[in-house]
């Protein structure tokens, strides 16, 4: 743990240097947060560039780490220590006086590392029965996560290969797991390595998203409602548990320490808390969102800000500043350029982020074509980053990207009404997005009076003039939205993954995008007298129920799902020790097989996987089955595919025919318990 901890504390100073040459007035704990994501998305893309020329060695993460600590040496410049000298003493300033509000944020984020570390602590657990996991939903993923990373500390998969489907490309967006190998090269245990990093991230997040809610609503309380909201999503499945506890006649909380199911993801709902289905399950969202939204917060600024040459003038500690545009040349928007290199690592970190950003892009450009230069030099960034990563990713691919878009009404509704599966998955959450953006077109008299409404009227009037549309110069905000709206549609109307289910990856970003308002009808009804405070608890309290209750059944070490046995652990040392690095291993296509432990490569793993990235594996299934079995192909299949090495264990005897005679001919090179492996090259 101490070296991943060393790795990030490193990283985040260097991004936390570079947010510096493209953000301009924000707190040190923003400064920190972003420095962690832009930080290890730097370190990621260098080792995997590093690794792919020298392999993937002790030396070359070392080598990675000292490029990475590159803009270090922006330190040496006097104007930029002068800048973060003034946030460390704003931030000291902030922590003098204890106060009852300063209280209440410090335990706001105490509280949420606590949960997160908690939550994340369950995602991999190591016991001499074996390895298990803690959440409901990651039985599938954590194989597949441990097999992306020992893919590259043991077989040093570079440049990768899918280590579940042999001789293909690894499409799949590997950084965060890269990162993961980096610091268990180092010697960091692989479970704690994981922990570490994603308690670190979810931190971030917390962090980038309040600090982007706040930038859109200027409300420091919404700001501070959106991640809760977002971490603890979830739908009606609340009124699912309140019928269970009357029915089981428990005690509350006898009942509440021993719950048997989840009430956001399941039959009935499908939405699935945040944390539970999508953040353990799926780390590459874990780094791709909050990377995502300091992207989203600068186009904002884009889509806001009349000019980018000029910045408006900062007041701190009574002395009046104004930021200079580091790097300006030729009033070259080079901040904005900056944010699109860091937009363009998305392909290798989450390429359904890359797609929301494109969307994203092109709306508000088409509101703000006045602003082309910052528009052409954010597309010229990212192009330089993104177009050769996807070049790569796409070369050697058994991915089918025909498989990925198809028409598809209501998402995974089933044979539900959409208006009532949309009520059940997300509870009162659209009924308060709507009335937040009626809000937007109300008068706020508790904010202007009726000289500064005139005055702003007249400006409305004078911008509307130079703007496409009304809408764009009645609320920014407004129109902002209209792209993720726009994702919201598309994804209850087509299919744009193989299983209907992953839109989640594009419907979680219209979430995300609809919370400023969410948010902000909360924090409105909370400013206003006792009635409306008791509304808005119980809104915020029915959105969050449901998906408290299923983070707490994880957090609280209520679930207990083996992943990997004894034997299966001891027969993956073996191999590790008697087989080559790159060797090919013939194994069921189960989701937990022990070839994930030892980092080798499988003829093919979990078809769940393979089907959910656009593989055909049928005819390598069919093959795969008859070498099993035995057959008079058998051995030309072997040949075919130059399989050096077969895993007979629980899993092939379980799931497939398997005929043990015609492999005794073949030397056993590992054995432990019921699992054999037999070489047959």
């Amino acid at each position: 743990m101490f070296v991943s901890l060393i790795f990030i504390a490193l990283l985040t100073i260097v991004g936390l240097s570079l947010t510096y040459l493209f953000a301009g007035d924000e707190p040190l704990l923003w400064r920190v947060a972003v420095g962690n994501v832009v930080g290890l998305t730097v370190f990621g893309l260098i080792v995997f560039l590093a690794a792919c020329f020298f392999g993937f060695t002790e030396t070359t993460v070392l080598l990675a780490l000292f490029v990475s600590l590159l803009p270090l040496t922006l330190l040496g410049k006097k104007d930029l220590r002068v800048r973060v000298l003034i946030d460390w003493q704003a931030a000291k300033k902030n922590l003098k006086g204890a106060d009852f509000g300063k209280l209440l944020r410090f335990a706001y984020y105490v509280f949420f590392f606590a949960l997160f570390w908690f939550f994340f602590d369950r995602a991999m657990i190591e016991k001499p029965e074996g390895i298990f996991t803690g959440a409901s939903q990651n039985l599938g993923d954590l194989p597949f996560h441990l097999g992306a990373i020992f893919s590259f500390t043991e077989g040093n998969n570079f440049p990768p290969e899918n280590p579940s489907y042999a001789f293909a490309k690894f499409s799949y967006p590997f950084i965060a797991d890269l990162i993961t190998a980096s610091f268990v090269k180092f010697g960091a245990a692989v479970r704690d390595a994981m922990l570490v990093q994603n308690v670190l991230l979810a931190s971030s997040l917390l962090v980038v998203l309040e600090r982007f809610v706040f930038k859109l609503t200027g409300n420091r309380f919404a700001g501070k409602l959106a991640p809760a909201l977002l971490f603890f999503s979830g739908g009606l499945g609340f009124l699912w548990f309140l019928k269970d506890f009357w029915e089981s006649g428990k005690g509350f909380f006898d009942f509440l320490t021993n719950l048997t199911r989840d009430y956001t993801i399941g039959e009935k709902f499908r939405w699935g808390n945040s944390l539970v289905t999508l953040f353990v399950t799926q780390r590459s969202l874990l780094l791709g969102m909050p990377l995502t939204l300091i992207v989203l917060q600068k186009l904002w600024e884009i889509f806001t800000t009349e000019t980018q040459r000029h910045r408006e003038e900062i007041n701190r500690d009574g002395q009046d500043r104004q930021y200079k545009k580091s790097f300006s040349i030729f009033h070259f928007p080079f901040s904005i350029f900056l944010v699109g290199l860091l937009a363009g690592t998305l392909p290798l970190v989450h390429v359904h982020s890359l797609v929301v950003l494109f969307v994203v892009s092109a709306f508000l450009l088409f509101f703000s074509l006045n602003r082309w230069r910052e528009w052409i030099a954010f597309a010229l960034g990212t192009a330089i980053v993104a177009v050769p990563e996807l070049i790569w990713a796409m070369s050697g691919s058994a991915t089918r990207l025909t498989e990925f878009v198809d028409w598809h009404f209501g998402w995974d509704k089933r044979d539900a009404n959409f208006f009532a599966f949309w009520s059940r998955n997300l509870g009162l959450f659209i009924p308060l997005l709507i009335a937040g953006i009626f809000l937007f077109f109300l008068p706020q008299r508790h904010e202007e009076g009726e000289e500064k409404r005139r005055k702003g009227v007249e400006e409305k009037e004078k911008t509307a003039q130079k703007s496409l549309f009304l809408l764009v110069s009645f609320s920014p905000l407004l129109a902002f939205y209209l792209p993720f709206a726009f994702l919201f549609v598309v994804a209850n109307a087509v299919k744009l993954a193989p299983w209907e289910w992953d839109n989640i990856k594009v419907l979680i970003y219209w979430f995300v995008g609809s919370l400023p308002f969410v948010a902000l009808v909360l924090a409105r009804l909370w400013e206003k007298d006792l009635a409306f405070k008791l509304i808005a608890a119980a809104c915020f309290a029915v959105l969050i129920f449901a998906g408290a209750l299923d983070v707490w059944r994880v957090a609280s070490g209520q679930i207990n799902y083996g992943v990997f046995g004894k034997d299966a652990v001891k027969i993956a040392e073996q191999i590790k020790l008697n087989t080559a690095p790159n060797a090919l291993f013939l194994n069921a296509p189960t989701y937990n097989s022990a070839v994930v432990l030892s980092g080798r490569r499988s003829l093919m793993r979990y078809i769940g996987h393979l089907s959910s990235y656009g593989i055909d594996y049928g005819e390598r299934e069919n093959e795969l089955k008859r070498i099993y079995a035995g057959d008079a192909m058998g051995r030309i299949f072997l040949n075919k595919y130059r399989i050096e090495y077969v895993l007979i264990s629980p899993e092939e005897t379980n799931s497939l025919t398997v005929n043990e005679e015609f492999f005794q001919k073949f030397p056993v090179v590992a054995e432990a318990g019921e699992y054999k492996v037999y070489k047959i090259k």
